[in-house]
């Protein structure tokens, strides 16, 4: 037997060091939870540690503590979701606290399609909207006012459109479209992510594909991205795309189609068409993605019916317009013989809400083909008499998407997720207004029905199209996986229970099973309620340049 002999020195020593070594403390340390890291590989248990923003350490942490700790025991613990295309951009300044998004997990809002919080021309009379005039400005104050969630944006060409050439249906001028590209490079260098269009909107529509491909060539100077509602969703669907890979190909950009989906049932045949010109165009080399919503009704304007012409010069224009006999005879004729396209069944359209009462009263909530009944006319001269009664553009509910193809949509590898909605909170004075369940429910929704239900998807696949596939396409550094290093937006929940509970006749329902989420490693939701903290950021696209202050 051998024996070891120590001084008494060294005892000492050792018994120094043995009660001096005390264990590493971190500022939060999340427990025993399933690690879904956004990569889509296999899951994994362990501790994950967050010093202030910052994911410190990823593993067994037993000699570790934590100023906090979370028991994430049974619980999936993955990176923050991104909401490739959030409307939250005024819901923020109401209220910063992004409630329908925040209990589902989302963490960054992405702002841009055709409208963006800037460019804007400040107005006469101060209002919500006036107090700033370019993208920087509004990101500075919606980081003053305090906000939940992280947010970041694309450039509108709706609004920078808009802003040089207002409602007018006709080709820039050439110092026109300078100014246009002056006001994308401005944006790109104050942190948007790209150029972002929707182009069956007035005035979107009005610009043809040269202007957006000289609009698009600034965006990606800066290595942004171009993101597009395309022209076509429905009967010219193939068209869109082809535009889109044009401007791919001609201002050598990457783009994403947003909310991808076929309308009306003469369409849905084509997606195979659809995914085939993706694919090719995939294999050619030019980087292509989308985004979509997990529904099969969509949401817009009754506005959308009328031909773009009758739109030019903005809302009250329009209204003057149908006003006139001759012009209300022509948009009926081209309404009837389907120009530009012919519209869906008024039987598969709901009408969601008026801004009159007396309207709401009769016709809230009914199909256009009842409504039109009840008015005495056919649709589309109830469409028209009700637009200029209203005035506004009334928003509706569109069933005219397939399931089966919604199915397949959700698997392509390269679909992320947008909610094309609000970030709202449910209080006495909405309760009653009409709105689209994906406002309070994308998420939840891919998570329990399609991954947990009908087994579409695996979980980590579908946390890998939720986090860090739209991290990358976007170019965001440090978030979108959990990795050392990492920005700590971690989202906690409870997979046999996430649930979306908004439906389209009960919309404003919050979804249930988010446990606790994390933003800049400041705890947002816990145990399922908002804490009321608001320690959201901008996130800022490749192009950024910090400089003077921007308002």
């Amino acid at each position: 037997m051998r024996y070891i002999i120590f001084s008494a020195a060294s005892l000492t020593l050792i018994l120094i060091l043995a009660c001096t070594q005390k264990p590493q403390q971190f500022d939060i340390i999340i427990r025993n939870g399933t690690i879904y890291d956004g990569s889509g590989d296999i899951p994994y248990t362990a501790d994950i540690a967050i010093n202030s923003d910052t994911i410190a350490a990823i593993g067994k942490l037993d000699n570790a503590t934590g100023k906090k700790e979370i028991d994430a025991s049974g619980l999936a613990v993955a990176p923050g979701f991104i909401n490739m295309l959030s409307w939250a951009d005024q819901n923020l300044l109401k209220d910063g606290r992004s409630m329908s998004d925040i209990k589902q997990g989302v963490t960054l809002e992405v702002f841009g399609e055709g409208w963006s919080p800037g460019p804007m021309k400040r107005k006469s009379k101060v209002a919500v909207d006036s107090l700033w005039t370019t993208l920087g400005g509004y990101f500075n104050w919606i980081t003053r006012k305090g906000i939940s969630t992280n947010v970041a944006s694309f450039v509108g060409q709706t609004s920078v459109r808009n802003y040089v050439m207002n409602q007018d249906n006709r080709k820039p001028t050439d110092a026109e479209l300078q100014q246009m590209k002056q006001l994308v490079q401005q944006a790109m260098e104050e942190g948007a992510m790209g150029l972002g269009t929707s182009l069956i909107y007035a005035p979107a529509t009005y610009a043809d594909t040269e202007e957006l491909i000289a609009l698009a060539k600034v965006a990606s100077q800066y290595g942004g991205m171009y993101t597009t509602h395309m022209r076509s969703e429905g009967d010219f669907i193939l068209n869109g795309v082809n535009e889109t890979l044009r401007i791919a190909r001609e201002a050598n950009i990457p783009v994403e189609i947003y909310h991808m989906k076929l309308n009306i049932a003469r369409n849905w045949n084509k997606i195979d068409t659809l995914l085939t010109k993706i694919d090719s165009a995939q294999k050619a080399g030019i980087k292509i993605t989308a985004d979509m919503y997990p529904y099969t009704a969509s949401a817009t304007g009754l506005t959308s019916r009328l031909p773009t012409w009758v739109q030019e010069g903005g809302g009250k224009m329009m209204r003057q317009k149908l006003k006139t006999p001759a012009i209300r005879k022509k948009v009926l004729y081209e309404m009837e013989m389907g120009i530009p396209y012919k519209n869906s069944d008024p039987e598969y359209v709901v009408l969601m809400g008026f801004r009159l009462d007396s309207l709401n009263k009769l016709y809230k909530g009914k199909k256009l083909s009842e409504v039109a009944r009840l008015h005495g006319k056919n649709a589309d001269e109830t469409v028209i008499d009700l637009i200029v009664r209203d005035r506004s553009r009334i928003e509706a509910l569109y069933h005219q998407q397939s399931e089966e193809n919604v199915r397949r949509i959700i698997q392509l590898p390269y679909v992320s997720f947008g909610s094309d909605g609000g970030s709202e909170t449910i209080d006495e004075k909405n309760m009653e207004e009409g709105a689209h369940p994906r406002s309070y429910g994308t998420f939840a929704r891919v998570l329990g029905k399609y991954v947990r239900d009908e087994k579409l998807l695996t979980l980590q696949e579908a946390v890998r199209k939720l986090t860090s596939l739209p991290a990358t396409n976007l170019k965001v550094k440090k978030r979108g996986s959990l990795k050392i290093g990492y920005c700590a937006d971690v989202v906690m929940f409870d997979p046999a229970k996430i649930q979306d509970h908004a439906t389209f006749d009960k919309p404003r329902q919050y979804a249930t099973g988010m446990i606790h989420v994390l933003v800049n490693g400041v705890q947002v939701l816990n145990n399922g309620e908002h804490t009321g903290a608001k320690p959201g950021r901008v996130v800022r696209g490749p192009g950024f340049k910090s400089k003077k202050k921007t308002s």
